[in-house]
């Protein structure tokens, strides 16, 4: 089997503050998402959203379905896909539709595909795929977004250490989902901040996934209410899971980029109940 997958369920504020750093870390972080010739998934029960990797070296990996978790004939069959490739160039085909991604470009694949199979160009740099999925009740259309695609937004300055670029990619400004958005925000040389001020939004989860981060260097994600914050040492590629009780926001030791993904209630962006700075414990 080509997909193997693990289980984190779901904790309330009051539980997280009986957490020490083990396990806050075994709760919320992701470490590893990519396997050789492997999909990998983490199951979530928050709003049942599952992130994970597609990692094809050697050989075509096929998203079988998880018949222990999912109980259905296939992947999809529920459930919708927004893919980003962090890695080389690669393809994924879905049902017999083939479409080439190339690095920080995204896929959209809709409920009902029955056969997704990733594949990279070259295998001395494999693509690799980050994977969010979601329940799905409506079939969209597969689409192809790059970044020329997307809806960007800039925010924040580099005397504020956090001039960033957002790149709005799976969200319902640029293409038709069902519940799930994703998008990429990518920090300008000099600034670490992303997220600040920080939010939190008790109608949505979250997934952050880290990359870009130099070799040596790291993330400090912040989360927790916004009276009682915790912190998580992160590296390059790693996810951390964001309930939505919770703020999420990190500061690097370098700049970066992150994919964030959300899944819940509404469809709306800026649907956030914004926590000032100095309101932060």
């Amino acid at each position: 089997m080509s997909v193997t997958f693990e289980s984190r369920y779901a904790i309330g504020p009051n539980e997280s503050k009986t957490l020490d750093t083990k396990g806050l870390r075994e709760n919320f972080l992701i470490e590893k998402l990519f396997f050789e010739d492997k999909v990998h998934f983490v199951y979530t029960h928050y709003d049942r959203y599952m992130a994970g990797g597609a990692f094809p070296v050697t050989q075509k990996v096929k998203l079988e379905t998880i018949e222990p978790l999912l109980k259905e004939p296939y992947f999809l069959e529920r459930r919708e896909l927004g893919i980003i490739n962090v890695g080389g160039a690669g393809k994924v085909e879905v049902d017999g539709e083939v479409f080439d991604l190339n690095n920080k470009e995204a896929l959209y694949v809709g409920k009902g595909a029955k056969e997704v199979y990733f594949s990279s160009n070259d295998s001395a740099n494999p693509a690799k795929f980050y994977l969010n999925s979601t329940p799905a009740h409506h079939r969209y259309p597969t689409k192809r977004v790059t970044k020329a695609d997307a809806n960007k937004i800039e925010l924040g300055s580099l005397e504020t250490a956090n001039h960033r670029t957002i790149n709005q990619m799976l969200l319902h400004t640029v293409i038709q989902t069902c519940q799930l958005q994703m998008g990429m925000t990518e920090l300008k040389t000099g600034s670490v901040w992303n997220t600040m001020p920080s939010h939190t939004h008790d109608r949505r989860m979250e997934v952050y996934f880290y990359f870009d981060v130099p070799e040596g260097q790291a993330v400090s994600h912040f989360m927790g209410p916004v009276d009682e914050t915790r912190h998580i040492w992160m590296h390059n590629e790693q996810a951390v899971i964001s309930p939505p009780w919770s703020i999420h926001s990190g500061a690097g030791t370098s700049n970066y980029t992150f994919i964030w993904g959300m899944a819940g209630e509404n469809m709306d962006y800026d649907d956030m109940d914004k926590s000032a700075i100095k309101d932060l414990r």
